[in-house]
């Protein structure tokens, strides 16, 4: 038998291996691997938030909602996973659960960017563009070298019409030649998303 049949090794290992395939987008493959692990150690909370949130990047999202649950426990929860339970429950569009997730995240890290930008895209997802403004600002104040806040921002900004301020964050701090293709990139999505609405 070869070694990846036999008998679960290092978690360490497990979870390395599973955030490489996935930072290299093989997402199903990591998902593999990690469900192996989490088999061989059943009450791992590190394997089991991996596994969580590969379930998660794979598209499994009430798997992965499942399995995160598992990875903490209500006397010692964690903000990230809570964070990415949340983000689990928004992508099922359950946006007002998700929030009471990220609500729970923000009580242990209060002003955290990362719930606060996962916080912000849920109210986009709701359609209340002035609150997802409103905390997505407050997580680029906390982080302005954030590039996802900043690109979530500048997307709520150009879909309440604020194209011009949208651009403007896009582009600070970049090289002017990026810059510009981030503006670009900027207009294409929200031409798309109006579009749609349009339909």
């Amino acid at each position: 038998r070869n070694k990846s049949e036999s008998a679960p090794g290092d978690p360490g290992v497990a979870l390395a291996y599973g955030k490489a395939l996935r930072e290299t987008g093989q997402r199903a493959q990591a998902v593999a691997v990690l469900e192996q692990a989490v088999l061989g150690h059943p009450s791992n909370k590190a394997l089991l938030a991996g596994y969580g949130r590969a379930l998660a990047d794979n598209g499994n999202f009430q798997q992965a909602f499942d399995v995160l649950g598992r990875a903490h426990t209500p006397e010692d929860p964690d903000w990230r996973i809570l964070s990415a339970q949340g983000a689990a429950l928004d992508q099922l569009g359950r946006n007002e659960e998700a929030q009471q997730y990220y609500a729970s995240a923000l009580k242990i890290v209060p002003d955290e960017p990362q719930v606060l930008s996962n916080l912000g895209l849920s109210y986009m997802l709701q359609n209340n563009l002035p609150r997802a403004a409103e905390t997505l600002r407050r997580a680029h104040e906390r982080n302005p070298a954030d590039s996802r806040v900043r690109a979530n921002l500048a997307l709520v900004l150009g879909l309440e019409g604020k194209q011009a301020e949208a651009e403007a964050i896009v582009k600070a701090d970049l090289p002017p030649d990026q810059a510009a293709a981030k503006v670009t990139a900027l207009r294409q999505l929200l031409a798309r998303k109006q579009q749609r609405a349009d339909k």
